[in-house]
C-alpha cells in the first residue's frame, strides 16, 4: 500500500486532482469531510466545539452552525482552539480508515486530501513524516484561488460590493494562516500546478499515476 498526502492552499484544486486520482483507481480520504462527519450531533467534537465556542455557533435543529463557527475561528483568532479540537480526531480517523483500506487491498494508493498536512501541529510524534510515503502539492496563483473560492462560496454569482469584500478579506485570512506554496513545494514529491484548463491538470495527473502505482510495489516488496 502507498500513502499520499495531497495538499494544497485555499482554492487551489486538490478536490479536483483527487477527483482524477480516484477515476484512475485511487482511493480517496478527505480531511474536511470526515472532520464534518465528526462534527455532527452526537460526536465527541461536536461536544467539545459547543462546549468551547457556546450556544451561538449551533442551530436550531442542532447541527453546528458552520459559518458563524468559522467567522468566530478565522475573525477573532480562534482557529488554533478550533484546530486542537478537530484535528487530532480526523488525523485519528484518517489512520483508521487507511489501515481499514489496506486490510482489504494490500496494493491500494490511499491519498489523503487535506489543507493543512504541514500547518497542523497534531500529526503526531513524527507528524506527517510518519503518516504519508509520498506527498502531493496543487498549486494555482493567488487571484485565481480567491476567485475560486468566491464561486464556491456564492455559486449563484449574485455578490454585492460589501460581500466580494467581505469574503475576499476572508479567503486571504485563510491563505495567510498557510504556509506559502513555496516552502510546501520544498518538502513535497511532487507539484502539480492548476491555474490552466482542466485538461493540463489531467495529464499531470495522467504522467504522475505511474510513478505512484511503482513507489506501491516498491512499497509493497520492502
Amino acid at each position: 500500500m502507498l500513502r499520499v498526502g495531497l495538499t494544497g492552499g485555499l482554492g487551489s484544486g486538490k478536490s479536483t486532482a483527487c477527483s482524477l486520482f480516484a477515476a484512475l483507481g485511487a482511493h480517496i480520504l478527505s480531511a474536511d469531510e470526515i472532520a464534518r462527519e465528526l462534527m455532527e450531533p452526537g460526536q465527541p467534537v461536536y461536544d467539545q466545539i459547543v462546549a468551547k465556542f457556546g450556544p451561538s455557533v449551533v442551530l436550531p435543529d442542532g447541527r453546528l452552525f458552520r459559518p458563524v463557527l468559522a467567522r468566530i475561528a478565522f475573525t477573532y483568532n480562534r482557529a488554533d482552539e478550533l484546530n486542537a479540537i478537530i484535528h487530532p480526531a480526523t488525523i485519528d480517523r484518517q489512520i483508521e480508515l487507511t489501515d481499514e483500506l489496506a486490510n482489504r487491498d494490500p496494493n491500494a494508493i490511499v491519498i489523503v486530501e487535506s489543507a493543512l498536512i504541514f500547518e497542523t501541529r497534531y500529526g503526531g510524534e513524527k507528524g506527517w513524516r510518519k503518516r504519508f510515503d509520498k506527498l502531493i502539492l496543487v498549486t494555482a496563483p493567488e487571484e485565481l484561488r480567491i476567485a475560486r473560492f468566491l464561486a464556491r462560496t456564492a455559486p449563484n454569482g449574485v455578490l454585492t460590493r460589501e460581500m466580494r469584500a467581505s469574503l475576499e478579506a476572508d479567503a486571504q485570512r485563510r491563505i495567510a494562516l498557510q504556509i506559502p506554496d513555496d516552502q510546501k513545494a520544498a518538502l513535497c514529491d511532487y507539484v502539480l500546478t492548476n491555474g490552466g484548463p482542466l485538461t493540463e491538470l489531467e495529464w499531470q495527473v495522467d504522467q504522475l499515476w505511474p510513478l505512484l502505482l511503482e513507489a506501491a510495489q516498491i512499497s509493497e516488496k520492502t
